[in-house]
């Protein structure tokens, strides 16, 4: 067996409105189906959804603090250079998104966010041009303070 990519993930969810509109407005996935009001798919235009949350209610056991395991946080591209991030940036300080951090990774620059319900987001951009791919070591370099 190969991976071939990362197909999709699923969130459950406390309140699905407040985080559709999160997911819809504040990040600009497009809704593709809402199912029963129960849940909503999102997606990029790669494939057919890339995000499903699930409403859990607002009884559900909250996300615990670090350290724990399980998920940290998952990344989403934004684009390809840092006029983008830093547009995005605007963006979410615009809707009072708080933001939890910056990075320069060298082969990314990011930015984090939490999603209503505490998951944590990385919004990012691949340094351009794409050092990754003709220096691989360079994502083990260690992570200095973004200045775009």
């Amino acid at each position: 067996m190969e991976v071939k990519e990362l197909g999709h993930i699923v969130l459950y969810v406390r309140d699905l409105r407040k985080s559709s509109e999160f997911y819809k407005d504040i990040l600009g996935w497009k809704r593709v189906a809402i199912i029963e009001d129960k849940a909503v798919m999102f997606s990029s235009g790669r494939t057919h959804h890339e995000l499903l949350i699930i409403e859990a209610g607002h009884y559900a056991t909250p996300i615990p603090k670090n350290p724990r395991i399980g998920m940290y946080h998952f990344g989403l591209k934004i684009g390809n250079t840092d006029e983008e991030l830093r547009s995005a940036i605007k963006q979410l300080r615009e809707s009072d998104v708080p933001i939890a951090g910056t990075a320069d990774h060298h082969v990314t620059h990011s930015v984090y966010i939490s999603d209503p319900d505490g998951n944590e987001i990385e919004l990012y951009i691949d340094v351009q041009p794409e050092i990754w791919r003709d220096n691989p070591t360079a994502i083990t370099e260690p992570t200095k303070a973004l200045n775009i």
